[in-house]
């Protein structure tokens, strides 16, 4: 029995030490192919071009120009965002670029690569306002969406404003369209269609009120394919071509009209509060 065992105890270790030797980085080379993985709706990152049916958008550059520098072929794989980490753990993609905002909950389940776009959320108010700074707000009526990461920023930066939810982004502007409310919090681009579809009409206050930093996914004790896509990001950066991607898709020339306010060579952090003062 003892000498069973330890057979047995010997075969785990082994095992083991089999899984963390693995290389995925080499694996990936070898199959000719990275993987990466992508929400597939989410405009401007990963949507269907209306005209070709084709994947594109800013996750979908940046996914090939890793998979040039690893010198293979880029294959998409469009998923839900309940799936997303679950496909990343369970080796059915290498890379994956889903919007995926850095919390330490899944700091603890995945390696997030450096930053890769930063998520700003702004308060919206009307453009003929006399609000021009968080602050101004302090005692206003707020709107946000129910159970999102806006409202939970407000409640933070701003705890003596009366915060009214919502189901959703487009009721929480009716709300302040139709003067319910003095302002609405909501990620930067996000908030920016309603601004496009409205004349602009509305006017952002400028100052942050949290920003979310936003890393590629990849797979735990996998450190070769990690600084690989991190050496990547940072070619982007340093070369302007991460620029020229950002711009493509999210700068002054698109219905975004967002200026790059991040680094690609910058650490993945907890989100960044920018309280009244």
């Amino acid at each position: 029995m003892k000498l069973k065992c330890f057979t047995i105890a010997l075969m785990a270790t082994a095992l083991s030490v089999a899984t963390a030797a693995a290389d995925q980085l080499a694996d990936i080379k070898s199959r000719g192919t990275l993987i990466c993985g992508t929400l597939g709706t989410a405009e401007p990152f990963s949507f269907a071009n209306p005209s070709t049916r084709e994947i594109v958008g800013y996750d979908i550059d940046l996914c090939k120009a890793i998979a040039d520098d690893i010198g293979v072929k880029l294959q998409m794989k469009p998923m839900s965002v309940e799936a997303r980490i679950p496909e990343l753990v369970q080796a059915r993609v290498d890379v994956l670029a889903g919007n995926l905002g850095y919390t330490p909950e899944r700091a603890q389940q995945i390696a997030y690569t450096t930053a890769y776009f930063v998520s700003l959320q702004k308060l919206l108010v009307k453009a003929d306002s006399d609000f021009s700074k968080i602050d101004d707000l302090a005692k206003s009526r707020i709107s946000a969406p129910k159970g999102s990461s806006s409202e939970r920023y407000v409640r933070e930066a701003l705890p003596q404003a009366t915060l009214l939810t919502f189901q959703d982004p487009p009721s929480a502007f009716m709300a302040l369209a139709q003067s319910k409310v003095d302002a609405m919090i909501l990620s930067e681009i996000n908030a920016e269609k309603f601004v496009a579809q409205t004349g602009q009409k509305f006017k952002f206050i400028d100052q942050p009120v949290a920003e979310e930093f936003w890393g590629l996914g990849i797979r735990k004790n996998e450190p070769a394919l990690l600084e690989q896509v991190n050496a990547t990001l940072k070619r982007l950066e340093q070369s302007g071509e991460g620029q020229k991607i950002f711009d493509k898709w999210l700068g002054e020339t698109t219905a975004y009209k967002m200026k790059k306010p991040f680094k690609f060579d910058k650490a993945v952090s907890d989100p960044v509060l920018r309280p009244a003062s």
